[in-house]
């Protein structure tokens, strides 16, 4: 059994936690707060022991009816593996805390690649992360982006991709974030890191990608053309993403246009939190023009990368040394079917 603990419980770490404490071979030792919130009197409700980084703190925490197993470096002794899910920026600050207590780590696509060595996707680079001491999982528009690219890469080979990221402008419980009547350049030069961070995955793909925020809190949508080494037919790119376990295809008979009735669509199947992760290919978009593909992907930036730091944790710890058993044991636990 594998010992988790979770470094920030907020957006992508609540849903880590629920993830982890899914998986037969996983247990949740713990999850860190800095300060009493809604989110904590969820993992209080969950039974997540909540632990704290500043124990001074602790009698907020305690006022508020949480409480307190410990400090973080409590949480770290009790773990063998723990996922950084603080803001970015901050995750580069906790490895020194990982470093003294000797403990595996993850870190999200909010950090820079440098602050592990090591960028990770299941599809693409799984059986590289056996092992590993630190990994970051790339953020969820590089995970969407790697999933598709290493899907035709393998099938047809990659001669170039080129790529628009239509970016929610905050998350829908984010109230300090905007914009609220403006399209954002984000950012105004090209390329955006998008394709750089892909090649941290994939660094024989040639991709230039293009970013802009627009005032949507739901998800992002994708705009992508590939080059393709040898055409391909629209009908067998669309079996390629039947088969895959983490693309979900949008048909045309569900009249679904926007990413807002696909968010609806996952809340009436019953998915937890209305997440999807998998990457939501709209069918009727996937058009190949000789060796030309393109597509409309949306992607869910609070969950796709969810089943990513659960195969990452097998990766790393060895349990798990196949990857398509990991990802079919990660999306069973899960009850995770992709929409097709």
């Amino acid at each position: 059994m594998i010992r988790v603990a979770i470094n920030g419980y907020g957006t992508i770490g609540k849903r880590v936690a629920d993830a982890v404490a899914a998986q037969p071979d996983m247990k949740v030792v713990g999850v860190s707060k800095t300060k009493p919130s809604h989110e904590a009197f969820v993992a209080k409700s969950r039974g997540y022991p909540l632990y704290i980084a500043d124990l001074s703190k602790k009698a907020a925490f305690e006022k508020a009816g949480l409480p307190v197993a410990g400090s973080v470096d409590d949480m770290l002794k009790a773990a063998d593996i723990v996922v950084d899910a603080t803001p970015g920026g901050v995750g580069e600050k906790n490895r020194p805390l990982y470093e003294k207590a000797g403990v595996k780590a993850i870190w999200q696509g909010g950090e820079e690649h440098e602050v592990a060595g090591f960028s990770f996707n299941s599809d693409c680079n799984y059986r590289e992360a056996i092992g590993k001491q630190f990994a970051r999982v790339v953020s969820c528009n590089t995970t969407g982006l790697c999933r598709i690219i290493n899907a035709m890469d393998k099938a047809y080979g990659v001669e170039k991709v080129r790529a628009v990221m239509v970016r929610r402008g905050g998350d829908p419980a984010d109230i300090k974030r905007g914009p609220i009547d403006a399209i954002v350049l984000n950012p105004v030069h090209i390329p955006s890191h998008h394709g750089p961070d892909v090649q941290s995955v994939l660094p024989h793909i040639n991709i230039v990608t293009l970013a802009m925020i627009v005032p949507v809190t739901m998800m992002h949508m994708h705009v992508v053309q590939m080059d393709l080494k040898t055409a391909a037919s629209r009908e067998d790119v669309l079996g390629i993403m039947e088969k895959h376990p983490r693309m979900g295809l949008v048909r045309k008979a569900a009249g679904i246009t926007s990413t807002a009735e696909l968010k609806e669509y996952a809340m009436d199947m019953g998915r937890p939190r209305s997440d999807l992760w998998e990457n939501g290919i709209f069918e009727e978009s996937v058009s190949c023009i000789g060796k030309e593909l393109y597509l409309f992907q949306a992607i869910h930036q609070e969950a796709d990368v969810v089943v990513e730091n659960i195969d990452c944790i097998r990766a790393m710890t060895g349990i798990e040394k196949d990857p398509a058993k990991s990802i079919a044991m990660t999306n069973k636990a899960m009850k995770f079917v992709a929409i097709k």
